[in-house]
């Protein structure tokens, strides 16, 4: 006990002495000191607000269908983070679907989000690998990292919350997401019950492909640029290597 005790003390003394060190350099701050910290926090502002006004000149904050296919290629060039739902007017899962990501689009104006009918871009579904209806393709950078397949990941269900969307799109940061990606949000109080159980770190992070090594989900993100296909006239060699199935 006598140790335990003398553990916590040492804890306890080593924080004020951080404490401590910390109002001290507030203290020795001159005027020129403060002076340089509001103008860096203002040079940030400006630069924040100005790529705010790039997202919302590309349409961000919107959830709007794209005419053609073609359109695509324009999004993923101008847009870094790239969120596309491809749809068919037969399914009902793709209304729900809709009904998540126009919310998440008017949250997350860092992302762009759009929808494609699968029936009527036929060339770029059969290069995406599409064979599930609703699939959310997911883009970084012009390359396809990751794909939301159906509603397997989404709790199986058809009535998930939008927070569930969320977590799993802002898997490999597509979203500025601040919560915790390790559990998704229907779980958390499980996991607390639970806290003993070991959770395997990053579900779909950049770390573990498993969810793209099937072909149902996708390109495995190391082949995502050397995966060799069959060209079309319908797609330029600049197209193809933007969305890195060179």
């Amino acid at each position: 006990m006598e140790a335990q005790q003398n553990n916590l003390l040492n804890v306890t003394e080593a924080i004020e002495k951080q404490v401590d060190a910390v109002i001290e350099q507030i203290d020795n701050l001159d005027t020129n000191d403060l002076e340089q910290l509001k103008q860096n926090r203002i040079k940030e502002m400006k630069k924040q607000e100005e790529k705010r006004k790039e997202w919302l000149s590309n349409d961000h904050g919107k959830y709007e269908e794209l005419a053609e296919e073609k359109m695509f290629f324009d999004v993923i060039k101008k847009s870094e983070n790239v969120v596309l739902h491809f749809y068919t007017n037969g399914s009902p899962r793709c209304a729900i679907v809709d009904k998540h990501l126009r919310i998440l689009a008017s949250k997350h104006i860092e992302t762009r989000f759009a929808k494609l009918n699968a029936e009527k871009c036929p060339f770029l579904a059969e290069k995406l690998k599409i064979k599930t209806i609703p699939t959310i393709v997911l883009v970084q950078k012009s390359i396809m990292i990751d794909k939301v397949v159906g509603f397997s990941q989404l709790g199986n269900c058809d009535d998930f919350s939008t927070e569930v969307m969320e977590w799993r799109i802002a898997q490999n940061n597509i979203l500025d997401y601040d919560g915790d990606l390790l559990t998704p949000p229907n779980l958390r109080d499980t996991k607390s019950k639970n806290s003993n159980k070991k959770i395997r770190s990053g579900i779909y992070n950049n770390d573990d492909d498993d969810d793209l090594e099937n072909e149902e989900y996708g390109l495995p993100r190391d082949c995502a640029k050397s995966e060799s296909i069959h060209r079309s006239t319908e797609l330029t060699p600049e197209e193809a290597a933007e969305l890195g199935i060179d």
